[in-house]
């Protein structure tokens, strides 16, 4: 018994390896940084009456976030431009016309003086409504113009209160724009609600969304996401792709956006030269609301229309972005003048529109696009997808073979044994 459970640790750990060595490289980033302008951060904080809540360590969510803000003024990057915006502020009625207005921009969206903004967090106190929808159009318009990063930070403790603008809805709007704005959110001791509308927030800008229920955890997601502003940041390059392969254009290593029509197929042109990878993504976002179950699928084709390889994906409602990718290796030639192959990018996504939703423009698509050199062997990683794992399998080929050998001899030994006793 113990003899068996060894080898079946061994033979487990040797496919782990396998699994290890199998794993695709991941893809190079494609494009280079265009960003001329300051990376721009908009931190809107929940100001309502429920920050008064003291389950925070020991403290009440307000102060929690003023002495998180602090540290995070503290430390933020001397390139970044950052401003702050409330809600739920200064209207502490009951008329919820009113409340639902209650957004204003506490420190401007620009050059950070650290003092100044220091001051300005320290007289908040939880006031009024929480209206979501209205302070983030509000913050979009305050990162407006330029080409650099533009990230909005929304900290919120309870869901927006003021349907019917859904901030579910106001984010894919913002998304559906264009301008290249990503919507993080912070959820304070969240319930489910609260975590399922901060997520959809989160998703529909290609954000993240965090759950907080401490003062240092607070501190330190509000300080990653304000040094990850300062990032790089490559702005994709419209390409219009075509109805079939002859037509499609012809495009380079590089990002590259396009929108695609419900049941639209896109065709785009990729030159692979002997000794090269092709190696593309696809993302097709849902900027508006459409019918549970859907996927998305990229096939490289030739000029001829043949398949080589394809990559799909499929979803299940629960997310506004699904992705999928591929990877194509020519094999080396001989012939140093050996054309290049025009490899066709064919795009679909199965996306439904809900009852009433305007169909037309199409959903945004994202494609990136990279031609690197191919690693050795490109025609056998095509055929197989072993790539390097190939001296794994040989060495668990041989490893089975002889665990084989051993466990015959260990049971005619038992038989053996069994006879003589």
């Amino acid at each position: 018994m113990i003899i068996r459970k060894r080898l079946a640790a061994g033979v487990c750990a040797l496919l782990a390896a396998l699994t290890a060595g199998l794993a695709f490289p991941a893809g190079a980033a494609a494009g280079e940084p265009t960003g001329q302008d300051a990376p721009k951060v908009d931190l809107v904080l929940d100001v309502s009456g429920s920050m008064r809540a003291r389950d925070i360590d020991g403290q009440s969510r307000m102060a929690a976030a003023k002495q998180a803000f602090n540290e995070v003024l503290d430390a933020t990057p001397e390139e970044v431009e950052l401003g702050i915006r409330t809600l739920g502020a200064d209207y502490p009625g009951d008329d919820r016309k009113t409340g639902c207005k209650d957004t204003a921009q506490l420190y401007p969206v620009g050059p950070l003086d650290r003092t100044e903004a220091k001051t300005a967090v320290a007289t908040l106190t939880p006031t009024g409504w929480t209206p979501i929808g209205p302070a983030l159009l509000k913050a979009a318009g305050d990162l407006d113009g330029g080409d650099g990063s533009k990230r909005i930070v929304l900290i919120s403790d309870g869901e927006d209160t003021c349907a019917p603008l859904d901030p579910c809805e106001v984010a894919r709007e913002i998304a559906a724009k264009g301008i290249g704005l990503t919507i993080d959110t912070l959820g304070l001791v969240p319930t489910a609600k609260l975590s399922r509308q901060l997520s959809c927030i989160a998703e529909a800008t290609g954000g993240t969304y965090t759950s907080v229920e401490h003062q240092d955890e607070l501190t330190d997601r509000v300080n990653q996401l304000v040094d990850r502003a300062a990032d790089p940041v490559v702005t994709p390059v419209p390409a219009e792709g075509a109805d079939r392969c002859a037509g499609a254009p012809a495009l380079k290593s590089g990002l590259y956006t396009d929108r695609e029509e419900f049941g639209q197929q896109r065709f785009y042109r990729v030159d692979v030269r002997p000794g090269q990878e092709l190696r593309a993504s696809v993302s097709v976002a849902a900027d508006r609301a459409v019918n549970p179950g859907y996927g998305v699928l990229m096939r490289a084709v030739t000029s001829k229309g043949r398949e080589i390889v394809r990559g799909e994906a499929a979803g299940n409602g629960r997310t506004d972005v699904i992705s999928t990718g591929l990877r194509y290796p020519k094999a080396e030639s001989d012939d140093e003048d050996a054309p290049a192959e025009a490899v066709c990018l064919a795009v679909s996504h199965s996306f439904s529109a809900a009852s009433g939703v305007k169909t037309t423009p199409g959903l945004p698509l994202e494609l990136t696009v990279d031609v690197v050199d191919a690693p050795s062997q490109a025609g056998d990683v095509a055929a197989f997808g072993l790539g390097r794992g190939w001296w794994l399998l040989g060495v668990l080929i041989l490893t089975g073979f002889l665990a084989g050998l051993v466990w015959g001899w260990l049971s005619r030994w038992r038989v053996a044994v069994w006879r003589t006793n």
